[in-house]
């Protein structure tokens, strides 16, 4: 019998939903190793901003024993949102502005990515995460148990192996033979420094949270980070291959400014210099999501959590219910005497949840980038 207080628990990736799931399993006294394909926590740029919501990813920050940290953390003014005219930049919308009475149980602060997988980390025991340790497949045995094989060769086996690695996640081939596609959809992100010193006009026009405007099938939004850094994305319907059609080289930076431009012509300026005033490269994100909805058979000895799970488009929902994710396989295996049991739980709840959403998602990016 496999029961969930004996088993080693592994966690492939160490991103949120992974790091909050080792994280409530540890302050409940069970066994948990997290491998990590990057060789370490600043390998690479960690993302933007995020809101956390009350029930989904503040409720888990709170099993974790954490939403006093974050609270400390965030920033509540990140809040306010704001839809322009994108000829005029004239405000049409303005919504949670500092102060606002009412907001409370709905209050959704912003945190940096970064800042908040730095605490979660910091809140694991030493040597929790392995890093560098990059996982090539997950094979279930029959005993209901699972091998990692590691890309070096090396394998081990665990009473239960989380896949939290992502959109491309090597363990999910192990319930399902799902793999993303693509949106139709594509975001171009760039980024500015020292906004309120050396970007006034643009800090000004986008406050203290998030400026949005469209027109057609082309979307911009701009969103403040910590520090006074601004990261701005336009968003496009487009094949994949558009920059081929187009005849342009992804990593000319200013070949892809000048398509941004003739393609936001007409626009006000203070929107243009959002996208073609930046500080930084164009980095290109095509948008992917798993099939919906995404549902498998239980395996036993093997589940997935977060964009493993259920990849969506960026709307808002992802990163909170990956949080979610973790914090209820975690309490599941707390909760039960079995690994079985308790993963069959968990998925019996996560499962018709992110059916869910990620319907409303696909649904809320065709609505915002027809």
């Amino acid at each position: 019998m496999n029961l969930t207080r004996e088993a080693r628990v592994a966690i492939v990736g160490g991103g949120l939903g992974g790091l909050v799931c080792a994280r409530v399993l540890q302050l409940h006294g069970r066994s948990v190793t997290v491998f990590e394909r990057e060789a370490a926590f600043d390998a690479r740029p960690q993302g933007g901003t995020l809101d956390l919501h009350p029930n989904t990813g503040q409720a888990a920050l709170r099993a974790a024993g954490l939403l006093d940290r974050f609270h400390a953390l965030s920033r509540p003014e990140g809040q306010e949102w704001r839809k322009v005219d994108h000829i005029t930049a004239a405000a049409l919308e303005q919504e949670w502005p500092p102060g606002d009475e009412g907001a409370g149980e709905e209050d959704r602060p912003e945190i940096d990515r970064g800042h908040l997988r730095g605490l979660l980390l910091d809140s694991l025991a030493p040597g929790t995460v392995h890093w560098g340790r990059a996982v090539s497949k997950a094979a279930p045995l029959d005993d209901g148990t699972c091998r990692l094989v590691f890309a070096d060769g090396v394998t081990e086996d665990f009473g239960l192996v989380v896949g939290a690695d992502g959109a491309w996640s090597r363990v999910r081939p192990a319930v399902s033979e799902a793999l993303p596609g693509y949106t139709g959809v594509t975001f171009v992100e760039t980024g500015f420094d020292d906004s309120d010193v050396r970007h006034p006009d643009l800090a000004q026009l986008v406050g203290p949270g998030t400026l949005m405007t469209g027109s057609g099938s082309t979307l911009l939004f701009a969103q403040r980070n910590s520090n006074g850094h601004i990261r701005a994305y336009v968003a496009f319907r487009a094949p994949q291959d558009w920059h081929t059609a187009a005849g342009l080289n992804l990593d000319d930076t200013a070949a892809t400014r000048a398509y941004l431009a003739e393609r936001l012509d007409g626009w006000a300026d203070g929107l243009r210099y959002a996208v073609l005033g930046g500080d930084h490269a164009f980095v290109h994100r095509p948008l992917f999501a798993l099939p919906v909805p995404h549902v498998w058979e239980h395996v036993p000895g093997v589940t997935l959590l977060g964009d493993a799970a259920h990849l969506m488009p960026p709307l808002g929902v992802g990163a909170n219910h990956a949080l979610l994710d973790g914090a209820d396989l975690a309490q599941a295996l707390i909760g039960a005497e079995r690994v079985d049991d308790a993963v069959r739980a968990y998925e019996g709840l996560m499962l018709p949840r992110s059916s869910e959403l990620a319907k409303q998602c696909a649904e809320g990016l065709a609505h915002l980038v027809p």
